[in-house]
C-alpha cells in the first residue's frame, strides 16, 4: 500500500448515558479499538450492520467527534491534539458528505450561499471570485449555475446531494468522507451520484472513504473494504479479494445475504445469521461475533481475536480463519452489452473533455487569484 494519508491508532469512542437514580451509568462502546490506514488516492469502504459504529468512526476520522482514546493521524499529525485554530484551518482538507442531503443544508440559505459559505469561512478569494467558483462547482456536479439563487426545498433528493457534494468540494479538499451518500436516493439516481463521485475523485485527486450498506455499490467503486462488527474491524481486504472469497464468518454472512439472481446458485449461500446484534453497551466477552458464529469454539468465548495478516494485504480478526477457509464468493459482475459499453465509452470521453476544460479554467482562476 502507498503512503497513508490518514491513520487511526487504537481509536475508541465511548458514550456515557445519563446516570440513573440508582446504579452506574451505561457506557456505549460505539467504536472500540480501531487500527486503520488509508492510502492516498484510494477509495476505502466501511460496511457492516446498522449500529456497528460505521458513522461514528467516520466522524472520528475528521474530528466531528473527539475520541475517548487513541489518535487519528493526518499527514503524520494527530488531529485530536490540534488546537482549535489549527484544526479549523485543517478542515479545508477534510470534508464530509452526509447521508440525508435535506437535513444537512440550511433551508434559510440559497444554494449559492450554501456552497460559498466554506470558501468564506476559510477566506478563499474575494466575493466575485467566490461567486464565479460557485457557478463552476454547480456546473461540475451537473446543475445549472443559475440554480444558485434557489433554495434547497426546490430540488429533488439527487439534486440536493449534488449540492452537498459541490459544497464539500468548495475548499479544495484532499480527503472526502461520504456517510452513505446514496442510500437516501432513488435507485435510478444512485448510479448517477456514484459515477459523479468517481469522476470527481480522478479530477480533483481525492481520497474517498465511503460508508455503505449496499455491497454492489461497494464492489463497484472501492479499492479496499473494512468490515465492522460491534465497534471493531473484523476483516480488511482488497475489494475484489473480499468478494471472491470472504474469510471472516461475519463477512461470509454479509455476502451470503445478497439475493442470488442465478437459480443454479440458490441454496449455496451460508445460512442466515440468527439472533440480533448484541448491545454495544454490553458486548459479549472474547470474540464479539461468537454468539452468532456457526464456527465458534470455547476459545472464541474467552479470548478476543486481533487482526492478523492473511496474505494479499488482507487482515482477519478470527482465531480459526485458516482452518475454516474462504467462504463462497460472488460471481464477477456481468459483462455489459455492446451498446451499453458504447454508451459508457461516450460518457467517459465527455467526462474527460469536461475535466480538461475544468482543469484549464482552474489554472486560469488560480493565476488571477
Amino acid at each position: 500500500m502507498s503512503a497513508p494519508i490518514m491513520e487511526a491508532v487504537g481509536l475508541r469512542k465511548h458514550f456515557v448515558t445519563r446516570r440513573p437514580l440508582f446504579g452506574a451509568p451505561t457506557v456505549v462502546r460505539a467504536v472500540d479499538g480501531i487500527d486503520l490506514r488509508i492510502a492516498q488516492g484510494e477509495t476505502f469502504a466501511i460496511v457492516g450492520e446498522s449500529g456497528c459504529g460505521k458513522s461514528t468512526l467516520a466522524r472520528l476520522l475528521i474530528r466531528l467527534l473527539d475520541p475517548t482514546e487513541g489518535s487519528v493521524l493526518y499527514g503524520g499529525r494527530d488531529i485530536a491534539a490540534l488546537p482549535r485554530e489549527e484544526m479549523r484551518r485543517l478542515r479545508s482538507d477534510l470534508q464530509f458528505v452526509f447521508q440525508d442531503p435535506f437535513s444537512s443544508l440550511n433551508p434559510r440559505m440559497t444554494v449559492g450561499a450554501l456552497v460559498e459559505e466554506p470558501m468564506r469561512a476559510h477566506e478563499i478569494g474575494d466575493p466575485a471570485q467566490r461567486r464565479a467558483q460557485v457557478g463552476r462547482l454547480l456546473e461540475r456536479v451537473g446543475l445549472r449555475p443559475d440554480f444558485a439563487n434557489r433554495y434547497p426545498h426546490e430540488f429533488s433528493g439527487g439534486q440536493r446531494q449534488r449540492i452537498g457534494i459541490a459544497r464539500a468540494l468548495a475548499t479544495g479538499p484532499k480527503l472526502l468522507i461520504g456517510d452513505e451518500p446514496v442510500s437516501a436516493l432513488d435507485v435510478s439516481v444512485q448510479a448517477q451520484v456514484i459515477n459523479l463521485l468517481e469522476d470527481l475523485k480522478e479530477e480533483f485527486g481525492l481520497t474517498l472513504i465511503v460508508i455503505a450498506h449496499d455491497l454492489a455499490v461497494v464492489r463497484h467503486m472501492s479499492d479496499r473494504v473494512g468490515v465492522m462488527y460491534l465497534g471493531e474491524l473484523v476483516e480488511v481486504a482488497e475489494a475484489e479479494a473480499l468478494f471472491e472469497g470472504p474469510q471472516h464468518p461475519y463477512s461470509r454472512a454479509l455476502l451470503g445475504a445478497i439475493p442470488a439472481p442465478d437459480p443454479s446458485r440458490r441454496g449455496q449461500a451460508p445460512a442466515a445469521l440468527t439472533g440480533d446484534l448484541p448491545s454495544p453497551s454490553a458486548p459479549p466477552p472474547g470474540c464479539r461475533f461468537h454468539t452468532r458464529c456457526p464456527f465458534a469454539t470455547d476459545r472464541c468465548a474467552a479470548e478476543r481475536p486481533v487482526l492478523r495478516d492473511a496474505g494479499r494485504g488482507r487482515q482477519v480478526a478470527c482465531h480459526h480463519f485458516e482452518s475454516i477457509g474462504a467462504g463462497p464468493g460472488l460471481p464477477p459482475p456481468p459483462a455489459r452489452a455492446p451498446h451499453v459499453e458504447r454508451r459508457f465509452a461516450l460518457y467517459r470521453a465527455r467526462s474527460a473533455r469536461a475535466a480538461t476544460t475544468g482543469a484549464t479554467t482552474r489554472e486560469t482562476t488560480q493565476q488571477e487569484v
